[in-house]
């Protein structure tokens, strides 16, 4: 049978360079999908959707809120054509009520395991409005290598550079963190990897850069220490959310590669002042996520924040505004304060105000939310900082003899997507 799989565009996050990373979703389901099923994936954000393709069952791929209004528009046409269409992905979890209107089927859960009832309950007619398997995670051991080959990899680089290809050496996160909606989706118990499936998966990504997109890379020192060391062969060069702050952790990581780190910063302490010190002082970089709006910053807490940010010389810094996602810590209590005033998801991209901050008015809030990325980047822009990134790790690989030159293998020729 075909399919078509299809991951919908979203307008993007203002203030921040556009770029395009290859999206991780699709291809971890492409790989749990029986071997009969031929795929051809496109991603909205860069191809132009073939609404009369010849295809038996169309598969939308969500991970983001914002998503949803372009998908469901999707959906629409394609049905219209007679076709059935099936939902799944992080932000369908959060939404299924609402995704189950404007789709045939939902898969709700992991896919591991689970995909061969799904085609074939599609081919005897019998496909479920709702496939739910929320509760229950798969055997990790199950997790496969990822199927890269449906993404046309020319997609994806930024004026001639590479981009980064996705990965995952866990799931779950224990710490089920304020503002995030990972313990819903995915379970607050950790859930690692084998690590030879790991590092088979990484070593059969030609990219020689890597995000590794796990929640946290701060949850079993002991797994870190062993993930690290069977890394150091492969001289991949990569990117992750936060690191354990431990010595001996940091020190295998900058020789497994770790390039540059997302790193929360959520206020101006100096645990938060040494923990992104001796992340520069192991050589890697840090790129600051930053949560403005939380309930105890006003107006001068975020200047104070802004400033502090330069003094401790941080790389980048990736400001975004607190968005109220659904089955998050911080949507209850707003909602449970009624201090929320949209849920145009459209809205939720983290650089708009949907809720009532606590110490201004929402306009005040987007008022600083342009004031700290004009204001940070004041010295040099965005893209330079980001530029200077790239740079630092061009060096690394000319110096361990893995530096490749990008060169497409095609010219392919994308009209830009309005949003």
């Amino acid at each position: 049978m075909k399919m078509e799989l299809i991951y919908p565009r979203w307008p993007k996050l203002d203030r921040q360079t556009e770029f395009h990373l290859p999206p991780h979703g699709p291809v971890v389901f492409a790989a749990a999908l029986p071997d009969d099923v031929e795929v051809n994936f496109t991603d909205d954000n860069l191809q132009d959707v073939d609404f009369d393709a010849s295809c038996d069952l169309v598969a939308i791929s969500t991970m983001l809120s914002s998503q949803l209004p372009r998908a469901f528009e999707i959906a629409r046409e394609f049905r219209l054509r007679g076709k059935k269409v099936i939902f799944g992905g992080i932000s369908t979890m959060l939404h299924s009520d609402e995704v189950q209107q404007h789709a045939d089927s939902v898969f709700l859960g992991e896919v591991e395991g689970r995909l061969e009832e799904v085609i074939r309950d599609f081919e005897r007619g019998e496909l479920k409005p709702v496939y739910n398997y929320m509760q229950m995670h798969p055997d990790i051991n199950l997790v496969g290598t990822a199927r890269r080959e449906i993404l046309d990899r020319d997609s994806y680089n930024y004026r001639g550079v590479q981009m980064l290809d996705l990965v995952h050496a866990s799931r779950g996160c224990k710490f089920n963190c304020y503002p995030c909606c990972t313990g819903f989706l995915g379970g607050t118990s950790f859930r690692p990897r084998p690590i030879d499936k790991v590092i088979e998966e990484l070593d059969s990504i030609k990219n020689n850069r890597l995000f590794i997109v796990d929640n946290s890379l701060a949850q079993d020192k002991q797994w870190l220490i062993d993930l690290f060391k069977a890394m150091i062969p492969l001289k991949k060069k990569w990117v992750s959310h936060p690191i354990l702050d431990d010595e001996e952790v940091l020190k295998l990581a900058a020789e497994a590669g770790a390039w540059y780190v997302y790193q929360a910063v959520f206020d101006t302490s100096d645990t938060i002042r040494e923990r992104v010190k001796r992340l520069k002082d192991h050589g890697i970089g840090v790129e600051g996520t930053i949560l403005l709006g939380t309930d105890d910053q006003s107006a001068d807490d975020i200047k104070r924040l802004v400033d502090f940010l330069m003094e401790i010389e941080l790389d980048v810094a990736e400001f975004t505004i607190l968005t109220p996602f659904p089955q998050s810590p911080v949507r209850r209590q707003l909602e449970r304060e009624g201090r929320i005033f949209s849920s145009d998801w459209s809205k939720y991209t983290a650089d708009k105000v949907v809720f009532q901050p606590k110490q201004m008015s929402p306009e005040k809030l987007q008022e600083m939310y342009y004031y700290a990325w004009d204001t940070f980047n004041a010295d040099s822009g965005h893209q330079l900082k980001m530029g200077k990134l790239f740079e630092k790790v061009i060096r690394r690989e000319i110096e361990d003899g893995t530096y490749r030159r990008y060169e497409p293998r095609k010219r392919r020729q994308f009209k830009p997507k309005m949003t």
